[in-house]
């Protein structure tokens, strides 16, 4: 995916809100930049802003806030991580993530034909949503309005997914975090937020009844407000 995913919650929000988007590496606007690691992305977020600023994190994305948040703190007043998980991929003492073989056969699948898995894709992505094939329209136009991510990002993508567990900077991360779960997402059990919470003394932890993995389109009020709340709760300090 790419920016555009955002700009209908963008439309909603306030003035005295100064919204900068973001392509990864890879995707969109930086389909040309080469991508292989987590940190790749994170030097690529570091020069946009020189002060703390609120960053607003999907998934994927949400792992490069965490890193983000981890690395340069003096760059990350609060992250608001949206259906994130520290640890994508189920490991015998962590069962609230997605088995790895799911990951394996996206990446097979991807290389015999890339256009028909992103569209599976998009449809896991809304899986368990009344109005799913909405939400997938509306993640298809992102990409058609500022282009697909390259082959090489999508699989480099996976394997980040694959290799990156960031379960640990969860207890040394000093901004706030904030979370955004869906309860019918396929790619991030809800089961999370309760982890999340009695595990690694998440406070700000919300589980959406009703959404999937792409909130901010099936349930873009719900998402604003949220993130409204944050942005006061930032300003007021």
């Amino acid at each position: 995916m790419n920016s555009a995913v955002w700009e209908q919650s963008i439309a909603q929000l306030p003035d005295w809100i100064n919204v900068i988007v973001v392509d990864l590496p890879g995707h969109g606007s930086m389909a040309e930049v080469a991508v292989d690691t987590l940190d790749d992305y994170v030097q690529a977020l570091v020069p946009i802003v020189h002060r703390p600023a609120i960053w607003v994190g999907w998934s994927l994305g949400g792992l490069a806030v965490l890193r983000l948040a981890e690395l340069y703190p003096q760059r990350v007043a609060a992250a608001f991580l949206v259906t994130t998980n520290p640890c994508f991929v189920s490991q015998p003492e962590w069962p609230h993530a997605v088995d790895t073989a799911v990951f394996w056969q996206f990446a097979s699948e991807l290389e015999q034909n890339q256009e028909k898995t992103i569209r599976r894709f998009l449809a896991l992505q809304a899986k368990g949503l009344p109005d799913l094939m909405n939400v997938v329209r509306q993640l298809q136009k992102s990409i058609q309005l500022r282009g697909e991510a390259s082959t090489q990002a999508l699989v480099a993508g996976l394997r980040i997914l694959l290799e990156t567990d960031l379960r640990q900077a969860l207890n040394s991360v000093e901004c706030p975090l904030y979370w955004l779960l869906g309860a019918k997402d396929s790619l991030v059990p809800s089961d999370l937020a309760q982890v999340l919470r009695n595990s690694y003394a998440q406070e700000n932890v919300s589980l959406h009844p009703q959404a999937s993995h792409a909130p901010f389109i099936s349930h873009r009020d719900d998402f604003v407000r949220q993130l409204l709340e944050i942005a006061e709760q930032v300003r007021g300090h």
